[in-house]
């Protein structure tokens, strides 16, 4: 499978919204990636439902929608009602993540667990199998334009041979300081999933960074 590139609108203008959606509409990208941000679970707060069906009236390709809140499952139907197409949690801040992926998918998204750059690949073993994606974060979480934490490439290597021994159909997705000089190692330390904010939205073109981004190999 080739990979996949998901901007991350935290990146975009939130002043002049639906013309950087326009922009990925006509770029080569794959999904939207969006990052909700609740000051409790991080140290931050982005948007919640109402942004998120406001881009959903505009996209023309999946949402990603990363969840960075405390008991999100509390949230799976709002975020289904208002748009999202793949819903990650973090595996931090689930009591009960075998059952919260679960509710996931029977509301017809895919299911997704996220990791904090200090936690394991290997507290995954039980649970790798329910899950469609795991989301490998390279920075802390709840900022933008944070510095690549370099360990990361070790830990992809990791979750790749747990993916393909356990559930060879789960994608790894990677956010945080993505750029293209670290891209292509990150494809090939195995991550399936691209998501780039400011290395996108900062460029002269980001329409030309996306394919970029996209055509490595």
């Amino acid at each position: 499978m080739k990979h996949l590139v998901a901007p991350s609108l935290l990146s975009a203008d939130f002043s002049n919204l639906r013309p950087d959606i326009e922009m990925v509409n006509q770029s080569q990208a794959d999904w939207f990636h969006l990052d909700i941000m609740d000051g409790t679970f991080v140290p931050n707060i982005s948007f919640g439902l109402p942004v998120v069906k406001a881009i959903k009236k505009y996209a023309a390709m999946p949402l990603d929608v990363h969840l960075m809140i405390v008991q999100p499952e509390r949230y799976i139907m709002e975020f289904k009602e208002a748009g999202a197409n793949i819903l990650s949690v973090h595996y931090e801040a689930c009591t009960h993540l075998h059952r919260t992926l679960h509710t996931i998918r029977q509301q017809g998204m895919k299911a997704g667990i996220v990791l904090n750059p200090h936690t394991s690949v290997i507290l995954l073993d039980d649970i790798i199998s329910e899950a469609d994606l795991v989301l490998i974060m390279s920075v802390n979480p709840g900022y933008g334009g944070q510095q690549f934490i370099e360990n990361t490439y070790g830990k992809i290597g990791r979750l790749k041979e747990l993916v393909l021994r356990k559930n060879p159909d789960c994608l790894i997705e990677v956010d945080g300081g993505v750029t293209l000089d670290n891209a292509r190692m990150l494809l090939e330390a195995g991550a399936d999933v691209l998501v780039a904010g400011n290395t996108i939205f900062a460029a002269a073109d980001p329409i030309a960074t996306i394919l970029r981004l996209k055509n490595l190999s």
